[in-house]
């Protein structure tokens, strides 16, 4: 009886990833910033609920779990980076990079822009405007209240309209993330 379950558990959760590790590499993409690392950390994510799948298949929300652990795991990742850098300035001078008139198209500013952001308000504008996720579905994955959400979406988007000089950033966000190339839609 045990190999039945473990094997309806099997062909459930590859079921799950083939469904959703699109998403959750586009959603680590634009978390980073990084189209190389988005399918690893993806993987890592659907790796760990692998481990945890007995207890998952049976909750309502196993995307939304899936969501907070690449936010996580991106987390973790930018916070390495980070890291990394500072050790690296502490060796090299830093040198003053200037772009003269770029010709650069509107997604690549608005991904540029959003680096800038601090992460939660990334992931909430990310997950809000870029994957139409509810305050409610975007509170759910990232472990934070409706409210949090809320606040964190609208002060990302007024750092983006900021950063972007567009009264319209709600719109070039939503363009620059729609369904194109590493762009998705709402989960099927």
């Amino acid at each position: 009886m045990a190999t039945i379950v473990d094997d309806a558990a099997s062909v459930e959760f590859h079921a799950f990833f083939e469904r959703h590790h699109a998403e959750l590499a586009r959603l680590a993409h634009l978390l980073t910033g990084e189209a190389d690392a988005a399918d690893d950390l993806a993987a890592d994510a659907l790796l760990a609920l692998w481990h945890r799948w007995d207890r998952l298949r049976a909750s309502e929300q196993p995307v939304a779990y899936a969501r907070g652990v690449v936010a996580n795991l991106a987390r973790a990742r930018i916070r390495s980076a980070v890291r990394e850098r500072r050790r690296v300035a502490l060796f090299w001078a830093q040198r003053e990079e200037k772009t003269e008139n770029p010709d650069v198209a509107g997604a690549v500013d608005v991904r540029r822009a959003l680096r800038r952001l601090p992460f939660r308000k990334r992931a909430c504008v990310v997950l809000r405007h870029a994957f139409d996720l509810s305050e409610k579905d975007t509170a759910l994955a990232l472990g934070v209240s409706v409210g949090t959400v809320k606040s964190q979406t609208s002060k990302g988007m007024a750092e983006l309209q900021r950063l972007l000089g567009a009264q319209d950033a709600p719109r070039k966000v939503h363009a620059a993330m729609a369904r194109t190339g590493t762009a998705g839609g709402r989960d099927r």
